[in-house]
């Protein structure tokens, strides 16, 4: 019987799509918690020929391994003799029987276990890889080079963020291998539709001091030592319990911790404030891995605190609150934390996220629309420019998006510092002082003046001749661009207001998917305009 969702359905038909097309490798996109590797799995059921699997991490083979598994696909494991016992007991224990075989045609293999056996003549033979988390794979990185020891198969790569923090691209035509991207449904559709658990954010004061902390130029990521060294410094360690105890006693919890020295007190301050917790870590030996894993799942302990472990792919629905004591610059790694307490579970009504560390406020909601592309990027773009900041309540944490003049949790509103420009109204109009308005509207009424009206201001400063024609032609041509530009928010501002949407929420909304306040806009030069009405056409839909 097919175990695939609707959406799930969807995706493989394109997928499948895809490839008859003639794309060889595809990148397929679901969010965090969507089921990409049930997804998958179903693909290489499928499949009549020899094909691999491949994951960075002995718990992404353990998971894909299992998931293989239910499918009842028999498999080899290209791993240390540690993950394939590992990966046999978790077959037991989830399904009384282990589909290991290694003789098998399927595999499912360690990146680094992989690429240390290239001259294996079985690489030959397989027609289908399958890269999980593949918004690692770069053709000059190990992920790529694990692709070209399969030069007789098409490709598959899942993820749920298609970007990374070096602004490297993805396709193949950038720095990646993939040919073509596939889109599922987005995590907001997965919330409405109740496969996905909704969520709250809170986002407390914190006094990390990131002034000391660089930003690598090769990777996009904050500097690790000078990160350890702000976050020591800071009061996060108790800022984590504390918050926890306040916002969500009693539910389970994981945290992310910048390295194993933090954990460790984080940890010890949960226990002794009658939070049972544990620290696991990549060096955390197998067998107590996954006891403490199993005595979280029963509520014997309340608190998970982790570094670098269960940021992808970690799949436990009774997770209920992520505390974020880990900056990160990486959206992926920070879509993929917030999605470890996404997954519905009977009871659950709503995942609590806390983050201390400003990755929500760096980032945005997770569940913002993005523009996925496979191109290359600024490193510091995160999918789509358009994605609405967000604002921490200094009332109650809470965390919303900023186009809100009051918090929807506890009713505080935030008044302007001053109304002088749009930067401090957040671009909305019925804020700004008269003065303001005024000095405004005069720049666009120089755009309106009247072709006959602005030649003969021309000609009262002496402008004649060629440079008078030149000047008046310009003048029409920024005109007509303009009333475009005009038509298209025009167009745009109805679609708000049928949505329910007032003046001023829509002005904000403008101000931060375009980057400009609407009367900037209407006052823009030739160049800019004709950019600005692209951006607010292709946006249309997704308003």
């Amino acid at each position: 019987m097919n175990r695939l969702r609707p959406y799930q359905m969807e995706i493989k038909q394109q997928i499948y799509a895809a490839w008859n097309s003639g794309a060889r490798n595809i990148l397929a996109v679901l969010p965090t918690g969507a089921g990409k590797t049930v997804t998958f799995s179903d693909i290489i059921h499928e499949h009549k020929g020899v094909c691999c699997a491949i994951a960075h991490r002995q718990e992404l083979v353990c998971q894909i391994s299992l998931a293989l598994a239910q499918d009842e696909i028999r498999h080899r494991i290209i791993g240390p003799a540690s993950v394939v016992r590992l990966c046999v007991n978790i077959h037991m224990q989830e399904i009384g029987t282990s589909y290991y075989d290694p003789s098998a045609s399927c595999a499912v293999a360690g990146i680094d276990t992989l690429t240390r056996r290239s001259n294996d003549p079985w690489f030959q033979t397989v027609t289908l890889w399958v890269q999980d988390e593949a918004h690692h794979v770069l053709t000059k990185n190990k992920w790529g080079k694990a692709i070209t020891m399969f030069p007789n198969a098409r490709g598959l790569g899942v993820t749920a963020t298609p970007l990374r923090a070096d602004g490297k691209g993805l396709g193949r035509h950038a720095d990646g291998v993939f040919d073509t991207m596939v889109l599922g449904l987005g995590m907001r559709d997965l919330i409405n539709q109740k496969y996905l658990t909704d969520y709250r954010i809170f986002a407390p004061l914190s006094d990390i001091d990131f002034n000391d902390v660089t930003i690598s130029k090769t990777t996009g990521e904050f500097n690790p030592d000078k990160l350890r060294k702000a976050v020591h410094k800071s009061h996060v360690i108790g800022d984590v319990v504390s918050h926890y105890m306040k916002i969500a006693p009693g539910r389970l919890g994981v945290t992310f911790a910048v390295d194993v020295q933090t954990a460790t007190d984080i940890a010890e301050q949960f226990n002794r404030s009658g939070v049972p917790a544990e620290v696991v870590h990549a060096k955390t030996p197998d067998a107590q891995r996954i006891a403490i894993i199993k005595r979280f799942r029963n509520r014997q302990l309340m608190q998970l605190v982790n570094v670098d472990l269960f940021g992808e792919g970690f799949d436990l629905p009774a997770i209920e609150v992520i505390s974020m004591a880990r900056p990160t610059q990486s959206y992926p790694l920070y879509v993929q934390q917030f999605g470890r307490s996404l997954r519905p579970m009977e009871g659950k009504t709503v995942a609590t996220i806390i983050d201390h560390v400003g990755n929500v406020i760096r980032h945005g909601l997770p569940d913002a629309p993005r523009l996925w592309s496979l191109d290359r990027r600024e490193s510091r773009d995160t999918g789509g420019s358009d994605a609405i900041p967000v604002r921490a309540c200094p009332a109650c944490t809470s965390v919303y998006e900023r186009f809100l003049k009051t918090c929807p949790f506890c009713d505080h509103t935030v008044t302007p510092a001053e109304r002088s420009g749009p930067e401090f109204v957040d671009g909305d109009l019925l804020e700004l002082s008269p003065e303001a308005l005024a000095r405004m509207r005069g720049e666009v009424d120089k755009i309106d003046m009247d072709l006959g009206d602005y030649g003969d201001w021309l000609a009262s400063r002496n402008v004649s001749g060629v440079v008078h024609a030149t000047n008046v032609k310009r003048h029409r041509v920024r005109q007509e661009t303009q009333a475009v530009l005009r038509e298209s928010i025009a167009y745009w501002a109805g679609g708000q207001r049928a949505k329910g949407r007032s003046d001023s929420e829509s002005y904000r909304r403008f101000y931060f998917m375009f980057g400009c306040d609407v009367l900037t806009a209407v006052a823009l030069g030739t160049t800019e305009a004709r950019e600005l009405t692209s951006r607010v056409n292709n946006r249309m839909e997704a308003v």
